[in-house]
């Protein structure tokens, strides 16, 4: 257990310290191409514009990650504070990249600035909002900046140095091969990010600062190791891996996508073997030829590596071999380990799942491996939505494709429910992605789509072209209109649903947390819910996003909280400037609490008209209670 929190803790830094980088990475790339182009030795020298080399690397570069670590921790004044402290650890040490300063300092200052506002809110008079703001912000990010200056950049200076040396040291002790022991097995731990953006990436842009080039970013970004393990199973795989192991070598290697290899590695946990000789045969191709990148490549792909290759012929051919002798062999370990090994049939989505298990969030590349789950129905008459509770997300997503199903003309009931309640002639049951094991658990005889959210999902589309496509056969009558299942109600009904006192207009909130509490007391004070279904709200979006795309959310409690529902109703909360929902913008918050199904008609129209970006935009705009209450009845 202390183990898996130390890994997860060491993921989650990794993380963080990767969402500062990624973002800017488009500015790496820029400062990359033009000193690739423009320096003396690049494709067109120019001194003017080699003029801009120096100050990217040295003020744009740090300010960026300063800027992005201060936004993560508190929004735009985390940022604009963040950014303020990062200068002063650019000028406190000028004759190194700040990286590491800015990684620290950034979130630093959005961490103050945030707490400082924490302990105001509230307090101040109507009429000095602005003024407190201004001079808060800018008073503290004054104060860290001299802090910075005085201490925090010579600091960072003499640790930067320390890491150099010690990169030196490997490489003149021709140790530096031996990093892949550590870095290949990392990257598919995903714990590659800490190693590759706290340690490698700014040593990196140093030692390009000076030498030119730096081996350094090639340690993680070589593809060759990824692409011989893909290879051998092209050849000496079996089932579902041999079949989709073409596709993925074009994806690793051309897309730059490498965690598309981990799980054809966590099916064979010998071919860790594989990747680090391979990273070791790599680097020291790399090191005996003088290998090396101007820049990061990020994504590692082969075309991103040679985009910020040096201008000169030796280079090319000491990087391209690195990739090469990787590759081949990575791949001739790989295949003797696959050949030799026992004869079985490889179970590559078993092995995505656990990637994704370790990776702690949803793989962007795991639709890849997804099979067929169970068999399309040559007659459908029935699909089910299926979430935790069946009260909220599913009865959205239902909602909506009924309406597409009605307008395609076809027959097929629609319904929604919880997972635990899964009828047993559901044919079609449709799911959030986290949830789809459960529900084959469930159900395995069905036939499963999963989707990412309930709103804007493309598997709706896909699933009305396959039911209008003529191999299908013709689909029986339906027995009970997709409408039967949404209890009747009138206006007076849905009127006492949602209420103009529970829309709150022009909310801000810090997080999703705070933003769900804030719509469970709207549902508590208003006598929806008893006050322990506020915790069931917090307990649902752990347990899976309440995020339904079209920047809207609606949290609501868990199945077993029904029984703390005192009666059906809604709480709406307008947040111009968005709350962040796991990674996602959120500007519409819909507290739900249903009870005995008769929320669904109304949920069914807020579902319809959310499923538009300009229906969005006019409630996000909406200047009262009554103008979201119109929006929201007039479909």
């Amino acid at each position: 257990m202390a183990q898996s929190n130390i890994k997860v803790a060491v993921q989650k830094f990794g993380n963080f310290l990767s969402s500062m980088v990624m973002p800017n990475i488009s500015a790496f790339i820029a400062w990359g191409l033009i000193t690739a182009l423009f320096i003396p030795t690049g494709f067109f020298p120019n001194e003017s514009l080699a003029k801009m080399v120096g100050p990217m690397v040295s003020y744009l570069l740090p300010l960026l990650i300063g800027y992005t670590g201060g936004k993560l921790v508190h929004e735009q004044r985390g940022g604009v504070v963040g950014a303020i402290a990062t200068m002063g650890v650019i000028v406190g040490a000028p004759d190194v990249p700040m990286f590491l300063g800015a990684m620290i300092m950034g979130p630093f200052g959005g961490w103050v600035i945030k707490k400082f506002d924490q302990s105001v809110e509230g307090k101040i008079k109507a009429g000095f909002e602005m003024l407190v703001n201004n001079f808060s912000a800018g008073i503290l990010g004054g104060l860290l900046a001299i802090l910075s200056f005085l201490a925090i950049g010579p600091a960072v200076d003499v640790f930067t140095g320390w890491l150099v040396a010690g990169v030196d040291w490997l490489v003149s002790t021709g140790l530096l091969p031996l990093t892949s022991i550590i870095i290949e097995p990392a990257k598919i731990l995903f714990l590659n990010n800490a190693i590759n953006h706290g340690v490698l990436s700014p040593i990196g842009v140093e030692q390009a600062k000076t030498a030119g080039k730096s081996l350094l970013f090639l340690l993680e970004a070589n593809p060759g190791p990824g692409i011989g393990v893909l290879l051998a199973y092209c050849i000496f795989g079996k089932g579902t891996a041999k079949r989709t192991a073409p596709g993925a070598a074009i994806i690793q290697f051309f897309g730059g996508i490498h965690e598309i290899y981990f799980p054809y590695i966590l099916m064979r946990p010998m071919l860790f073997l594989a990747v680090i000789l391979g990273g070791m045969s790599g680097v020291f191709t790399l090191v005996l030829l003088g290998g090396g990148l101007l820049a990061p490549a990020s994504p590692g792909s082969i075309l991103a590596i040679m985009a910020v290759t040096p201008h000169h012929a030796g280079t090319y051919i000491a990087n391209l071999a690195g990739v090469l002798v990787a590759g081949i062999v990575s791949f001739v370990i790989s295949s003797f380990i696959l050949k030799t090994g026992k004869e079985q049939e490889e179970d590559i989505e078993e092995a995505a799942r656990k990637m994704q298990e370790m990776k702690g969030k949803k793989s962007s590349v795991s639709n890849v491996f997804e099979a067929n789950s169970g068999t399309m129905p040559e007659k459908v008459n029935k699909i089910v939505f299926a979430c935790d509770a069946g009260m909220g997300s599913s009865a959205m997503g239902a909602s909506l494709l009924r309406k597409k199903v009605k307008e395609a003309g076809l027959n097929i009931s629609v319904t929604n429910t919880a997972i635990s309640n899964l009828p047993a002639d559901a044919q079609i049951v449709v799911t959030q992605e986290e949830l789809t094991p459960r529900a084959q658990n469930k159900l395995p005889n069905a036939y499963h789509i999963s989707v990412d959210n309930f709103l804007s999902s493309p598997e709706y589309d896909k699933l009305i072209n396959q039911l209008k496509n003529p191999e299908t056969a013709q689909l029986q009558e339906i027995v009970d209109d997709a409408e039967a299942n949404v209890p009747e109600a009138d206006n007076q009904a849905n009127d006492a649903l949602l209420l103009e006192e529970n829309i709150f207009l022009n909310q801000s909130f810090s997080s999703k947390e705070e933003a769900i509490r804030f719509a469970g007391r709207a549902l508590v004070n208003a006598g929806y819910v008893k006050e322990s279904y506020i915790e069931a709200m917090i307990a649902r979006d752990e347990m899976t996003s309440t995020y339904m795309g079209n920047d809207v959310a609606i949290p609501h409690g868990t199945e077993e909280a029904k029984k703390d529902v005192l009666n059906s109703g809604f709480t709406v909360l307008q947040v111009p400037n968005g709350v962040d929902f796991d990674g996602q913008k959120v500007r519409l918050i819909f507290g739900i609490a249903g009870k005995d199904g008769t929320h669904l008609e109304i949920l069914s129209g807020i579902a319809v008209t959310c499923s538009d970006m300009a229906n969005i935009e006019k409630l996000v705009e909406a200047k009262s209670a009554r103008e979201i209450m119109d929006i929201l009845n007039s479909k």
